[in-house]
């Protein structure tokens, strides 16, 4: 089995940043009571490496340039300095939250609602996929905006919303936004808001094109912070390659992956929102049920199959590269690529939700024969050739050819001293 650490795949491992120190409380770095008591119902105790990083610096104003995971507790690193620099001021948002995708800004609300709370404060979301009506109304009332940068556009061309009192800026998983092509929104929103404001930018990395819109955007005197991820954080992920030769014959290896014990959550995912449909018609008349998630689908649809996945009415939620971008689900134990990724940035955004907090997990990438050769280039750039050879030593003999072997196997590793 040969394991690497996802978000350190891209090259050397980030430097600790100084000033990390072992906080006990939310007090100590200066919250206000009713926040350490809102946080407290939640069991909220003791701030992640990430908050003890950077709320100080937040709190004191500075701009800040954040390299952190998703899943570290940075919307609480933000979060918390938000609500305790903000003071009510009915019918004028004086901060705004960017985030890429309506799954991750709901989340942000989710997380952020009884804080705000907390100092009487109003936080509203708005994203595409519902009507305008509703958004409208609550964006008016906010105090704290959360966005995605295409809704949020248009309710400014509507006349519904204005940035002209924006005392702080939050960019959100700034290189998912730029992946996802929301650099020229993302451009002209800012340029609507203040000069004189917070910016405080969050992102997997700083470098390239995040770097270039962290510099333009903040501050020369910006902080700058990178969470050196714990041994307990760190993903332990076995990746495998399945070498298959029809196309016809996916959909037989992944049955047969969602029919063994020994899977819990998977994500399936896939090139095209047809596709994600397509597939989960054949998985269920083979009586494996899946939910399907892709842009076309609406809100509601999306917030179902999601909450079917979280609860594990289903075990199976087959997805698209975007749209798999606002899923943030603990305990996915496998990832299957039944298309195979793009690039290696999609491989590592792919298999990276699975072996999350110190847990285990797999990522099976099916592969076929015309794609043999890109896919292998694209594993030796992450330093998985070994597990890519290794998947194609022999023909494909079908998947249950494949259960006899593992049987085989677990039954000489039962009698092996």
């Amino acid at each position: 089995m040969c394991l690497f650490r996802c978000l350190g795949v891209a090259g050397s491992p980030p430097s600790r940043s100084k000033g990390a120190h072992n906080i006990a409380s939310f007090a100590d770095l200066g919250i206000s009571k009713p926040v350490v008591r809102a946080l407290a119902r939640r069991d909220i105790v003791k701030p992640f490496p990430v908050q003890q990083l950077v709320v100080r610096d937040a709190l004191a104003g500075h701009d800040l340039l954040v390299q952190s995971p998703t899943g570290s507790g940075k919307t609480l690193a933000f979060g918390v300095p938000l609500v305790e620099r903000l003071a009510p001021d009915a019918g004028r948002a004086s901060a705004l939250v960017l985030a890429p995708t309506r799954e991750l800004a709901g989340q942000i609300v989710a997380e952020l609602r009884s804080l705000a709370d907390a100092r009487g404060l109003r936080i509203a979301a708005v994203y595409g996929g519902v009507g305008f009506g509703p958004q409208i109304a609550a964006a008016r009332r906010a105090d704290i905006l959360v966005a995605t940068p295409g809704r949020l556009e248009d309710l400014i061309a509507r006349g519904a919303v204005s940035l002209d009192n924006v005392r702080i800026l939050v960019l959100d998983e700034a290189d998912r936004m730029l992946d996802m092509g929301f650099r020229p929104a993302i451009g002209r929103i800012v340029g609507r808001i203040p000069v004189k404001r917070q910016t405080l930018l969050f992102s997997a990395t700083l470098e390239g094109a995040t770097g270039n819109i962290a510099a333009a955007y903040t501050r020369e005197d910006a902080r700058r912070h990178t969470q050196a991820q714990s041994k307990r954080d760190k993903a332990d992920i076995e990746h495998r390659f399945l070498h298959v030769d029809s196309p016809s014959n996916k959909l037989d290896h992944l049955v047969e992956q969602l029919r063994d014990g020994g899977h819990g959550r998977t994500l399936v995912f896939v090139r095209t929102k047809r596709g994600a449909d397509r597939l989960v018609k054949r998985l269920r008349a083979r009586r494996v049920e899946a939910v399907a998630m892709h842009g076309d689908k609406s809100q509601g649809q999306r917030e179902r199959a999601l909450a079917r996945f979280e609860s594990g009415a289903v075990r199976a939620l087959v997805a698209t590269d975007v749209a798999a971008r606002g899923i943030d689900v603990d305990d996915v134990t496998h990832v299957v690529n039944f298309d195979a990724p793009g690039d290696r940035d999609s491989y590592v955004h792919r298999v990276g939700r699975t072996g999350r907090a110190g847990r285990q997990g797999t990522g099976i990438s099916f592969v076929l024969a015309d794609q043999a050769d890109e896919v292998r280039r694209m594993a030796g750039s992450l330093g998985l050739t070994r597990e890519f050879d290794r998947g194609r030593q022999g023909p494909d003999r079908g998947p249950d050819s494949q259960s006899r072997t593992r049987r085989s196997r677990r039954r000489r590793t039962k009698v092996s001293p």
